[in-house]
């Protein structure tokens, strides 16, 4: 509510970034949120950092960049490419114009739901092709034959996703999705994503001059947005959200303007392309803490 009372007293023309985050009451509106002058220096350091470093999103409302970081902030979360937390993308409104957007990245859901003390166990990962034996979707039971030699692994045919927790009380929920069923959810969902120009793409009938246009996560980092849609569908119907995470989870693919209202972008926007500017997701563990050893939890999935 601050922020959007503070944002309205701008006004609801676009602004850049550049005079927003100067202005007194977004600097008043930072340290407040943030309750801590350090902090909020920090943040503002940060957040220009990364507007200076993408010409995308210099040319976005600087309302939805700052409401977008603020988020992330808020959730205590890290805006580093490198740690996949979330990101801020930027996207074409039709109605607003260029915004950014935040999107929460699979590793966020992660970090989130440990946070929370609420799950013992959560794991998310890909099935490789030859390693499916059984699936019981009515017992929720996954039997696989690990390949044991991780290069192989990696290299071998993604053919499925499994994700599950097991919540401190004994709660334990699993979910497992085809490829297929992925790219058709992909398909049906996501306004920047075609399933066929995903094929085409990944069979190298796409000419290089012509591959920045496809800039969507879903052609970037499939297994990464796959990784989330798996997490997001299993913790927002069957686990336990807190605070932190019905707020990341309502924010998701959603950016707010200078009157405080929001919009959910995702079916009925295009993202910005640019052939210089490229925004990926790198895999790395969460933490030690925060997951699991992938042969370990591949190991112990028939036993759910």
């Amino acid at each position: 509510m601050a922020l959007q009372n503070n944002l309205s007293a701008q006004g609801t023309g676009k602004r850049k970034f550049s005079v927003v985050i100067q202005s007194e009451s977004i600097q008043k509106l930072i340290n407040n949120t943030l309750g801590d002058t350090k902090k909020s220096q920090k943040f503002v350091t940060a957040i220009s950092s990364a507007v200076a470093v993408n010409p995308q999103l210099q040319e976005c409302d600087g309302f939805s960049i700052v409401n977008a970081a603020l988020l992330g902030e808020t959730l205590q979360l890290s805006p580093s490419p490198q740690l996949g937390h979330y990101y801020m993308v930027p996207f074409n409104d039709k109605n607003k114009g260029k915004v950014a957007t935040f999107e929460l990245g699979y590793k966020g859901y992660l970090q989130l739901a440990i946070r929370s003390g609420q799950y013992k166990k959560i794991n998310v990962l890909e099935i490789k092709k030859g390693e499916l034996i059984n699936f019981d979707p009515l017992n929720e039971e996954l039997e696989i034959n690990l390949i044991q030699d991780e290069l192989e692994r990696e290299k071998a045919e993604t053919i499925g996703y499994y994700a599950m927790f097991e919540l401190v009380n004994g709660f334990k929920k699993a979910l497992y999705w085809s490829k297929e069923k992925m790219l058709s959810h992909a398909d049906k969902y996501s306004a920047a994503f075609n399933a066929k120009s995903y094929n085409d793409l990944m069979t190298g009938k796409i000419l290089d001059k012509d591959k920045w246009k496809y800039s969507s996560f879903w052609y970037k980092d499939f297994d990464g947005m796959a990784f989330k849609t798996m997490l997001r569908q299993l913790i927002s119907k069957w686990g336990i959200m807190s605070i932190e995470l019905q707020a990341a989870f309502e924010g998701d693919y959603t950016f707010k303007d200078a009157s405080g209202n929001s919009t959910y972008v995702e079916e009925t926007n295009e993202p910005l392309i640019n052939p210089d500017i490229e925004v990926t997701q790198v895999h790395e563990e969460v933490t030690p803490q925060a997951a699991f050893d992938t042969k370990e939890s591949a190991q112990n999935i028939q036993l759910l």
